[in-house]
């Protein structure tokens, strides 16, 4: 099993859950970042999630950064969990509020997105990311006014791109996004791939793949 936040429980209603047949619930709830910083710690000190660029933090910075996303209102962190496993973080943002409008033109209905899947437990489950990537991509375009999706992973990341590749994002160019040095954050420049999703015509049906 995937570590739990059992130190606290978060008392967060969902965002969106959905029931995908033949896979489970999946369930999107905001970053509790004192209740969910225990798991989300251990996800992003592991080596494969160097490009989350957190890989020496505490659990304690971990907490204070997603405490910081929570007090935006450009920025938002997701739990997503199935079957109340926790199994994958996702982050949206509003571009023009982020440093990745300096490196496109922004348009109207445009929103930012990161992207962490938990580490594997156990057997692979066929069909698991494919799955959990529809889930995402209805969240994602929940919103009628959401018209495409951003993503601007490390260039270096091949697995990423690969990801983004399969659900479908087409790559743009590549990017140099500026370092932020401010008190309550710092992020250093970024070499990134930039890559755009438009909404689809029709979301992917929640429905299991094998």
């Amino acid at each position: 099993m995937r570590p739990e936040s059992t130190s606290l429980v978060s008392a967060r209603a969902d965002v969106m859950a959905e029931t995908v047949e033949g896979f489970g619930v999946v369930r999107f709830t905001p970053v509790d970042p004192a209740a969910d910083s225990v798991v989300l710690h251990s996800w992003v000190v592991e080596e494969r999630a160097q490009f989350w660029g957190m890989n020496g933090a505490s659990r304690e910075l971990v907490q204070e950064i997603y405490e910081d996303v929570d007090r935006r209102d450009t920025h938002h962190a997701y739990m997503v969990r199935l079957d109340d496993e926790p199994v994958a973080l996702f982050q949206t943002y509003e571009p023009a509020e982020d440093r990745v409008s300096h490196c496109y033109e922004v348009r109207e209905g445009d929103i930012g997105i990161h992207l962490m899947l938990a580490p594997a437990a156990g057997r692979p489950r066929p069909g698991f990311s494919r799955t959990l990537i529809g889930s995402l991509t209805r969240f994602a375009f929940r919103d009628p006014a959401v018209l495409r999706a951003v993503a601007e992973p490390d260039a270096s990341n091949a697995k990423a791109l690969a990801l983004l590749n399969r659900i479908g994002f087409v790559r743009h160019s590549e990017i140099t996004l500026p370092e932020i040095d401010l008190p309550e954050v710092y992020l250093p420049e970024k070499r990134a791939v930039l890559a755009f999703l438009d909404r689809p015509a029709v979301l992917p049906p929640a429905v299991g793949h094998a």
